[in-house]
């Protein structure tokens, strides 16, 4: 099996299997990172505000304000946890200071906000689309126009039932996501920012046109927020609605309907989430993030929400638009009529984004936790055995979509009823998040690159006033929840208590399954944990053949591989990337590194492939955030030549190497370049080169620098000129044109493109068929991707 450039093994009967510690990642700006927690934090503004007066009265939106302003406080508490050792949200977090058991109660209440963020925020979505239709319908039933399709007999306009639809709509966008994600197609930083652009479009509009408004009409500031101005539901009241409890005491009535208030700041938790993608300097860029999250959502949200009750008049807001109050804004703001529901149509379309990115994130987030307390061994190997077609794992994304679309049923679309319970999540993964770094205070005294603020030094102890104030505010409106919040109460416990239980009982199972399957690695592999992968590491030479392995039933890539490469000269690394979830650490350590059933029988499989063909093979596990940009920095690491992979189910060969391109673009300088070969099952091969490449040149185009070099010569000061000094000549007059003349030189371009395209004929093509008989190839079809190459030209030149 080994050659002689690896063959340093303690047991002649064991595989030299390398397991990487750090996380292959790809890094984002801090305003990519804002945008994606925004696309889940931002979406409360749409429903917080509607809630919490129906909870409190006319007062509310003194207290979401007031919830916005504490939010800058719990942010500060997961930039500090982000900025210590401990990596990966309230999970990780809890684990490291309060242990398992608290662990599992902490992410189980994450687990249940994450599962109402996706109903609420489909059914919010459903309400502004159905509140805008119901509102067309009036107009139209008002004005007599198609009166026979938008009246009924007696006149009155026809409407849609509001909750009925907007579940319908929350089941749609439920099921469109559970789709993508089941075939592992994710939202990307790009796309968020871009949401986020519109939005903020939308929101600038709004506040402005809000504000003339206010000052035009002479609105009225609501009532302030005092126990004598609170007006609590019958609902809000919970277990104390047959009580005078609530009103006697006016400091627990503000409690409560700072309690009711809270969910205007959920989505903080996606802070944690993103943090270990953002670029460097990390802790720096984490906080530019934090402050831009936090201006973004107090404006938008908390401002939002007091023009809400300023503009719309008491006799609708509630009954109409409680559950859409921007769309109500823009019916409110002075202006002609044909533009305000111009205006509305905008922001509908808006919040139908932004809300349905919410429901893609409450299932990436959800999945994401599920699959870290996975890789912790506390869920069974069956929730992560990847799907045979996508590789995803599709268990868990089928039991995330399966309990959002039973909560869609069960509460019918009422989003009152969704809210109530939304903010028990909510506030007691913070609450167990902010315990968690109170504990850490005194049990970790390493030094932290940033501490919540407020901490006095009393001789050689430090008392941390800030973080024990954010903690206790917290737990203070947790527990009055528990009592005011009925529906969430109950719900809440029995959801925590069967995920709590479902967690205790797997854990102990899989313990057991996790022992035979390491003592059965160990048996036949010798595992080394390494911090990075390098070549010293796995013992190869450089310009190795990186091999990618993801399902043991389809190793046709590594069969070609093997074809065609001659090991004594070439090393094959056959690498098996380790998903991890959603906020998962930068780093493994050795401990943590449970191998499942799925990877045993990868390995098992390769190594039986590799003797079959009586060739040496060097195994590599690396965890991975994503799959391509593990692929490109391995392939970098290992100074490797080339690098080999199956097709994908769900990509075609071009669209993986353009990915492979993006995540090589992405990579630090110095980078290699290489071949990226993509293996069909029936052994047809596609190669395409990886970074910049030599354009290719018609024997035209040869022919033309040819005479201009002859020509050229003829001057004695031009007897060392060199074809190549006429193309760099060229090019730089062409720089320098188009930085003084770019809509110019790009039609001459164009023009000089169209001319050249009409004389090629067949033959001149960029990518031909070959047949290419020298040793290590089969190449049927060649392509070339580089930097300069768009998306588009790409996919048209293939």
């Amino acid at each position: 099996m080994a050659s002689k450039q690896t063959t340093h093994k303690p047991q002649s009967n064991r595989v030299r299997l390398v397991v990487a510690s750090s996380v292959m990642l790809t890094f984002i700006s801090f305003w990519r990172a804002a945008a994606i927690v925004l696309n889940d934090l931002g979406s409360s503004a749409f429903y917080a505000g509607g809630i919490a007066e129906e909870a409190v009265g006319k007062s509310a939106p003194w207290f979401i304000l007031g919830v916005m302003l504490f939010s800058f406080a719990v942010r500060a508490v997961y930039v500090e946890s982000c900025s210590m050792f401990t990596r990966g949200g309230v999970y990780r977090i809890v684990k490291e200071a309060l242990g398992g058991t608290f662990a599992k109660l902490s992410v189980s209440a994450l687990m249940f906000d994450y599962i109402l963020t996706g109903p609420i925020s489909g059914v919010s979505a459903g309400q502004y689309i159905v509140g805008l239709l119901n509102e067309l319908l009036r107009l139209c039933a008002a004005h007599h126009w198609m009166h026979m399709l938008v009246a009924h007999a007696d006149g009155t306009a026809r409407q849609l039932a509001v909750d009925g639809t907007s579940a319908t709509i929350a089941a749609m966008i439920t099921i469109y996501f559970w789709w993508q994600n089941t075939k592992g197609i994710e939202e990307s930083s790009d796309k968020a920012l871009k949401v986020m652009k519109i939005t903020t479009v939308m929101v600038v509009i709004l506040l402005s046109w809000s504000i003339f408004s206010v000052f035009r009409t002479g609105a009225h500031l609501p009532p302030l927020p005092t126990p004598d101005n609170l007006h609590f539901s019958k609902d809000a009241l919970g277990f104390l609605k047959h009580t005078s409890f609530a009103r006697t005491l006016g400091l627990f009535g503000i409690i409560m309907a700072f309690g009711h208030s809270v969910l205007a700041m959920s989505g903080e938790e996606s802070l944690a989430q993103v943090n270990r993608e953002i670029e460097h300097p990390k802790l720096k860029n984490l906080k530019r993030a934090a402050i831009v999250i936090a201006i973004y959502s107090f404006i938008f949200t908390g401002i939002g929400s007091l023009l809400a009750v300023m503009l719309i008049p008491d006799s609708v807001r509630v009954p109409l638009y409680r559950d859409n109050l921007i769309a109500g804004i823009t019916m409110y703001v002075v202006g002609p009529l044909a533009l305000r529901i111009g205006f509305r149509v905008f922001v509908v379309i808006v919040g139908f984004l932004i809300l349905g990115g919410a429901v893609n994130t409450a299932i990436v987030g959800s999945t994401g936790v599920l699959m870290r307390v996975a890789e912790d061994g506390v869920l069974t190997d069956w929730f992560r055995r990847p799907q045979r077609k996508y590789g995803t794992s599709y268990r868990i994304v089928n039991l995330v979509a399966g309990l959002q679309m039973f909560t869609i049923i069960v509460t019918r679309g009422d989003v009152i009823m969704l809210g109530e319970a939304y903010a028990f999540g909510v506030i007691w993964s913070f609450t167990f998040n902010s315990l968690a770094m109170l504990v850490l205070r005194w049990k970790y005294h390493g030094e932290r690159g940033w501490k919540v603020p407020l901490n006095i030094r009393i001789g050689k102890t430090e008392i941390p006033l800030g973080l024990i104030s954010v903690f206790l505010v917290l737990l203070t409106t947790a527990v009055v929840n528990l009592f005011t919040k009925s529906v969430a109460t109950v719900s809440g416990v029995i959801f925590a208590a069967a995920f709590f239980v479902i967690f205790s009982l797997s854990e102990r199972d899989n313990k057991r399954r996790h022992d035979l399957t390491t003592r059965q690695m160990r048996e036949h592999f010798q595992l080394e944990h390494q911090d990075t992968v390098g070549r010293e590491a796995l013992e190869i030479r450089p310009g190795a053949v990186v091999v990618t392995m993801r399902d043991s039933a389809t190793p046709f890539a590594l069969k070609w591989a093997l074809t065609h490469t001659d090991t004594d000269s070439q090393d094959i690394v056959v690498l098996a990337a380790r998903m991890m979830g959603v906020g998962g650490p930068e780093y493994l350590d050795a401990s943590e590194q449970l191998f499942s059933e799925h990877e045993q029988m990868l390995f098992t499989k390769a190594v039986s492939i590799a003797e079959s063909f009586g060739k040496h093979i060097s195994l590599l596990v690396v965890p991975a955030g994503d799959i391509f940009a593990a692929l490109v920095q391995t392939a970098n690491s290992l100074d490797a030549a080339a690098v080999v992979s199956g097709l994908s189910s769900k990509l075609t060969a071009e669209e993986q190497a353009y990915h492979v391109g993006q995540a090589w673009e992405a990579l630090p300088e110095p980078k290699r370049q290489f071949t990226f070969y993509v293996i069909k099952p029936d052994g047809d091969a596609l190669s395409f080169h990886i970074g910049p490449h030599a354009p290719a040149i018609l024997p035209d185009e040869v022919q033309l620098v040819h005479r201009l070099w002859l020509n050229l010569r003829r001057a004695p000061e031009m007897k060392d000129l060199h074809h190549s000094d006429i193309v760099t000549y060229a090019l730089t007059r062409m720089a320098a044109e188009f930085a003084r003349d770019k809509q110019g030189t790009l039609k001459g371009l164009e023009k000089c493109m169209q001319e050249i395209h009409s004389r090629r004929g067949l033959g001149a093509s960029h990518y031909e068929e070959l047949d290419d008989t020298g040793p290590g190839y089969a190449i049927r079809a060649r392509a070339h991707l580089s930097h300069d190459d768009s998306e588009a030209t790409f996919k048209q030149n293939n």
